[in-house]
């Protein structure tokens, strides 16, 4: 759910602003900086490349990655994916770039709080995380006063894309501690979608896969607009090329690879993602109309990604589970 988290924010939030009436490039600004903001709480995986230099694995590259994640996990969706500390850093963005000066105090103040707090409740590795965090949150918010955002428009970027992002992790991995730092416990399950773990997996690509189809047609709703509804359908199909179909071949690794599951997923995920993005490579053809190349490689991809799961999926339900 890395870039899901992103794009959920940016269709939400992109897509409220143009329905308010925003002209076009303005609700993609701040649709752009709502995805940033959802991005964010995963800066606490920085700690987890030090780590791992400090303790190189030398079992090769499967010990190595579950050696990152060991590593990741110390402090992973605490601090930056809670439900209390997410509308404080998100309030702290909106009074940095307010135009009063008091105010602007008062949420500087109130972000370089939050380490502390974190000092107390989950030691020195929590704190150098939310330091992290809270400079990110400061420097989007001054981002966003840079191309023309005002502090309201900034702070309920912050607050969607900060909100959500915790939700979209019930699907993978350990629950965050939403809580946090009133309780360290996850209080919540993660959400199974299936009992077959392969299944589950898959499940929550589907998930991921279904959120960045929204956020391409989102984009396209408020870049090409919808003066004409019945058209718009044509706009979709237009930035997604046939060569998408070629992913249906990757039915073909169920019988090739070892089955897939949330612990140990690289050698499905990988070949995946390189499907991808070699269907995605531009071809010399133009598409009609104000839509720019890359958009269509990247919903070429998009298509290629999600023919493959769904292949796979088939194919595993029939004769791999």
């Amino acid at each position: 759910m890395f870039v899901g988290h992103g794009l959920l924010a940016f269709a939400l939030v992109a897509g409220l602003a143009r329905l308010r009436g925003w002209p076009r490039e303005r609700a993609l600004t701040v649709g752009l900086l709502a995805g940033a903001f959802g991005l964010l709480p995963d800066v606490d995986i920085v700690y987890a490349p030090v780590a791992l230099v400090l303790s190189a694995d030398p079992g090769g590259p499967l010990a190595t990655a579950q050696a990152f994640w060991a590593a990741g996990n110390l402090i992973h969706r605490a601090v930056t994916h809670s439900l209390v500390v997410g509308p404080l850093v998100a309030l702290g963005a909106w009074a940095v770039v307010a135009g009063d000066r008091r105010r602007r105090t008062a949420g500087g103040v109130g972000l370089l709080a939050l380490p502390v707090v974190a000092l107390g409740v989950s030691g020195m590795l929590g704190s150098a995380v939310t330091v992290v965090f809270v400079a990110g949150a400061a420097l989007l918010a001054f981002a966003g006063r840079r191309y023309g955002l005002g502090p309201a428009a900034i702070g309920s970027a912050a607050l969607v894309g900060l909100a959500t992002h915790p939700f979209g992790d019930l699907f993978t991995g350990e629950p965050p501690a939403m809580l946090y730092p009133l309780s360290t416990v996850p209080t919540v399950e993660r959400v199974a979608l299936h009992p077959d773990p392969t299944l589950h997996l898959l499940g929550a690509l589907g998930v991921e896969l279904a959120t960045a189809w929204l956020a391409l047609f989102v984009y396209l709703a408020v870049r090409h607009g919808t003066e004409r509804p019945s058209a718009f359908p044509g706009t979709v199909r237009g930035v997604v090329a046939g060569r998408a179909g070629l992913g249906a071949g990757y039915a073909a690794t169920v019988f090739l690879l070892p089955a897939p599951t949330l612990d140990v997923s690289y050698h499905f995920v990988f070949p995946l993602l390189g499907l991808g993005l070699v269907v995605a490579l531009p071809t010399p053809r133009v598409v009609r109309g104000a839509t720019a190349r890359p958009v269509r490689a990247a919903a070429t991809g998009l298509a290629a990604v999600t023919v493959a799961t769904l292949a796979y999926a088939l194919v595993y339900a029939t004769v791999g589970w």
